[in-house]
């Protein structure tokens, strides 16, 4: 029998499903701030902030870096459109720690032709990828 608390989330990127199935809650980085949605949420479609998705399964939560997309939230059913996401086990430690070295750098460095908006967010990126391998 069905969980009553649960409601259905899908997260799809341009190459894959990532994630199907039935959660009891979810919490993800928007650009107005950290979000976590039960359902009977109230419905709304929030643009994502790179950071950590946290799926709250009946017997365990998992997380996963989320990059940039929006989620759309409806009382019964979330679905998240991603750009990229990725489980532990996808990231490269190493080259997400180089990116981020790389990203603080060039925000150290500025120059008039640094792209800031672009160096921030590859920052959050990569700070992401490696919180979620911590």
């Amino acid at each position: 029998m069905a969980d009553e608390r649960n409601f259905r989330l899908e997260v799809i990127t341009p190459e894959r499903v990532f994630y199907e199935g039935d959660v009891n809650m979810v919490e993800f980085n928007t650009t107005e701030g950290e979000i976590g949605i039960y359902k009977g949420h109230v419905p709304m479609t929030v643009i994502i902030n790179p950071g950590v998705l946290t799926i709250s399964e009946a017997d365990r939560a998992r997380n996963a870096a989320l990059h940039a997309g929006f989620v759309e939230i409806l009382q019964d059913k979330v679905t998240v459109l991603a750009e990229i996401v990725e489980w532990p086990e996808e990231i490269d430690k190493a080259r997400a720690e180089a990116a981020k070295a790389r990203a603080e750098e060039r925000l150290r460095t500025k120059t008039p032709e640094t792209d800031i908006m672009r160096a921030e967010t590859a920052l959050q990126r990569a700070i992401a990828r490696i919180n979620v391998l911590s």
